[in-house]
Parts: C-alpha cells; sequence; structure tokens
C-alpha cells in the first residue's frame, strides 16, 4: 500500500472570484514591509530612517543561504524600522516606508540575462522571489538541488485547492506567456526533460486555456485530477502527477523531481523580461463577511484593511480575518497587518462561520484517518502529548509518524465530534522537538 492516498475531503470551493479579472489598487499612503515573509533567515535591513527609496529598491538584504531579499513596493521615504509582532508570537524587524504617490521605479533595474544555471539561481535569489503558492520557501534554494543530474521532472502546481481562492487560477489565464516562458527557460538550463502541470477538475476554464498555450509542447503535459484537498500540497502533488513518493525526511528532489508553484514562475520570468522584482502580489479578497470579492493586485506591505477596503469593505462584522484560506489561513489579530510575499488571499468569515462549536469525546468513528491523505491517526497524537512520561510520549509520536502532518485540517473538518485535531498535531509537534532539543541538551525529562 501507497504511503499517499488521493483522500475523500470534498471541500465546497466557493470560487466566486474565479472570472473577476484582478484590479490594481491606489497606492497607499504608506507600506509596513516585515523582513521576515519566507522560511528560514529573515532579511537584513539595508536602508536607514530617512532615506529615500524607489519601487524595486533593495531595502533588506538576503540572511543566509536560505533566505530572500526584499525591496520597496512605492517610492518614498524610509520613517522608522521597528520590531513587528508575527501571528506566531517571534518578531521581526519591519521598515515603515511613506509612499511618495509616484511609483517611481528604481534606476538600476534592468532585465536580466539567463543562459546557466548560476545566472538561475541568482535571478531567483535577486528577485526576492520565494514559494508563492503559500508555503514561502525561497525559490532559488529550490533551484539549488544537490545533484542536478537526478532531476527529471518539473511538476508546476497549478491546483490551487484552497476554497475562496483564485489568484493562481488568473495567473493561469492572465499571465500564461509568462509561465509558459518561464517553465521554458527552467528546463532548458536545468536539462529538465519533462514537465508535468497538475490543476484541479474544477478549473474547466484554464484547462482549456493551457491546453492551446501548451498544446504544440510534446514535452509538457497537463495533469488534470479530482477536485479533492489538499491536492496542491507539495508531497501530495507530487504523488498523484508522477507516482512518486517522498519519502519522510526527505525532498521532492531526492525523488527526481522540483516543484514550483504557477504564480512563482510567471514571477520569476516576469523579473528576467523587466528587472522588477517581487513588490507586488495578485490576491483573492473573499469570504462569508466581504461584500465585493474580487481578485486585487496590491504592493507589498500595503494593510489588510485597506486592502478589504479596496475591495468594496465588509457587508458583516468580522469574525476570522486569515492571510489564505479557511483550511490552513493564518487569523491575524490585527487588520493592520501586512500583505505579505507569500499572501495569496485575505479571507474574512463572518461570526457564524468563525464560531468554533464546542468539542465532545472522541467516538472513534475512524473518519479523521480515512481523510488524512498521509493515512496518519490523529486520536495517537492527541492522547500521546497528554502522557506523563515524556521519553514515552516522545516514542509514541515517533512511532505515529508526527512529522510527516502536513497540518492541511482534513481531520479536524471531518471530525463529528468537533475535536481541535489540527491544534493537537501542533502542539504535538512542538512537544516532540522540546523534547529531543532537551534529550540533546542531556537535561533530564524522562518524567
Amino acid at each position: 500500500m501507497s504511503l499517499f492516498k488521493l483522500g475523500k475531503t470534498r471541500l465546497l470551493h466557493n470560487k466566486s472570484t474565479e472570472n473577476i479579472a484582478p484590479v490594481r489598487v491606489d497606492t497607499p499612503d504608506s507600506v509596513l514591509i516585515l523582513t521576515s515573509q519566507h522560511i528560514g533567515a529573515p532579511a537584513k535591513p539595508a536602508v536607514n530612517v530617512g532615506e529615500r527609496v524607489f519601487v524595486g529598491t533593495l531595502i533588506g538584504e538576503s540572511g543566509g543561504f536560505v533566505s530572500a531579499p526584499i525591496h520597496s513596493s512605492v517610492s518614498g521615504t524610509v520613517k522608522k524600522i521597528e520590531n513587528y509582532l508575527l501571528p506566531n508570537g517571534k518578531t521581526t524587524p519591519a521598515i515603515l516606508i511613506e509612499s511618495d504617490g509616484e511609483n517611481t521605479p528604481d534606476e538600476s533595474l534592468a532585465p536580466v540575462c539567463v543562459t546557466t544555471l548560476d545566472e538561475l539561481q541568482s535571478a531567483a535569489r535577486n528577485s526576492g522571489l520565494i514559494g508563492l503558492g503559500g508555503a514561502g520557501f525561497p525559490t532559488a534554494v529550490k533551484l539549488s538541488p544537490r545533484d542536478i543530474s537526478q532531476i527529471d521532472t518539473l511538476v508546476i502546481n497549478g491546483a490551487e485547492c484552497e476554497p475562496y481562492i483564485t489568484s493562481d487560477t488568473r495567473t493561469m489565464l492572465d499571465s500564461s506567456e509568462y509561465l509558459k516562458d518561464g517553465i521554458e527557460l527552467i528546463t532548458s538550463v536545468m536539462g529538465i526533460k519533462k514537465t508535468v502541470i497538475g490543476i484541479e477538475s474544477n478549473k474547466k476554464q484554464v484547462i482549456k486555456h493551457l491546453s492551446s498555450v501548451f498544446g504544440s509542447n510534446p514535452d509538457v503535459s497537463l495533469a488534470v485530477l479530482p477536485s479533492r484537498y489538499p491536492q496542491g500540497a507539495e508531497k501530495i502533488l507530487i504523488f498523484n502527477t508522477t507516482g512518486r513518493v517522498v519519502p519522510e525526511g526527505k525532498l521532492p528532489a531526492d525523488v527526481g523531481v522540483i516543484v514550483l508553484n504557477v504564480t512563482t514562475v510567471a514571477t520569476l520570468m516576469k523579473y528576467i523580461k523587466t528587472g522588477m522584482p517581487l513588490v507586488e502580489k495578485c490576491i483573492t479578497v473573499d469570504g462569508s463577511a466581504v461584500k465585493e470579492p474580487k481578485n486585487l493586485i496590491v504592493p507589498i506591505g500595503m494593510r489588510i484593511g485597506e486592502v478589504i477596503e479596496a475591495a468594496g469593505g465588509l457587508k458583516a462584522e468580522a469574525g476570522k480575518i486569515l492571510y489564505g484560506g479557511p483550511m490552513m489561513g493564518v487569523a491575524v489579530y490585527s487588520t493592520d497587518a501586512p500583505i505579505l510575499k507569500n499572501t495569496n488571499a485575505i479571507t474574512v468569515l463572518d461570526k457564524k462561520d468563525a464560531n468554533i462549536p464546542a468539542s465532545s469525546a472522541c467516538i472513534h468513528c475512524g473518519r479523521c484517518v480515512a481523510s488524512c491523505p498521509i493515512g496518519l491517526n490523529p486520536t495517537i497524537f492527541a492522547r500521546a502529548i497528554d502522557l506523563d512520561d515524556k521519553q514515552d510520549m516522545a516514542q509514541r509520536l515517533e512511532d505515529a509518524k508526527i512529522n510527516l502532518c502536513m497540518e492541511c485540517g482534513c481531520c479536524s473538518y471531518v471530525c463529528p465530534a468537533k475535536r481541535p485535531l489540527v491544534e493537537k498535531n501542533k502542539l504535538a509537534k512542538k512537544a516532540l522537538r522540546e523534547y529531543a532539543e532537551n534529550k540533546k541538551g542531556k537535561v533530564d525529562v524522562s518524567k
């Protein structure tokens, strides 16, 4: 039996904005650009208070190999650099830039020549590009596998399986030439022979369009996948497009695959052709509390409250505001929170939809196990973290493969007892990490 399975989680798609072309918003009075917008080390501020910047000016240098630089999304003046509280409780430096309303591009920007792997990796790094499907992993690192000769397949993620979100859909419809040219450049430079674009079957207009765009290229194929969540999860997508299983603790490159999001590829090609780094995003603004659901092109660092107003405001009181969609989105504590590089949507739920129902005792129905795309058992995790014997807890969590959990939310979604299983899984991962760290430090935590 394979490690992965398709899963049985069917969601209400609510893709009401799929046919709404994105609209560019008016330039805000200021933007707040965080130095930590990606997996890995935060960027290091490269400007001072009072300094004048332009659209595309480097304002934060990469903080390490797994990191990405950041650039100004407006022209104006740096007014403040101060620590900002992230949703996960950590802080990071944030750069406040007052806009002059002119959006003047940095005069140093120019198209980039890419003919070698080194040049491709440098372009990805200098553009500030990260995975734009939501994960936020620096793209330059993905394009730097340990052994490039092992890579034979490029998987393009166009699944967009979360409810409401259609920003990737708009990329595939509106920026397909950038996507096409990006795929051709990446595969040529990296010597990859085969490309598979994974896309869910509910995107019929996109499938028709991409079939026309790539129809004459025998090395690019469309894998039309059932509309099941979480089809867009990296390891699930690899299995359902190539049949390959990424083992625990391994990367896609270890099975000969590189996975890139459709918007990531299109944005990289746009940078190569224009020299403009990642300074703006197309995001979907939707949810039961949003008055006029839209796709908007917004500068990175624009406040969420301003973005919501650009979508017509709210028709009901907000019960919860999320970066991303309702399954894996992260709740924000203030509408002053800024748009990030990996923000593909702002979902605003009304009080009714945001209400967390009271949970009851587990009835051992097995629905959580049946819905898990990896076949994990969340009830084991929940029981293990309540054990007093920490060594026993750690062993049970390791044996039950807690670190394979992708926190997709399927278990919580299908649980008839409304148990907070995803939260328990996250706590279990944290408990296992703390146990391992304490054990490494030779602290007795067995009791």
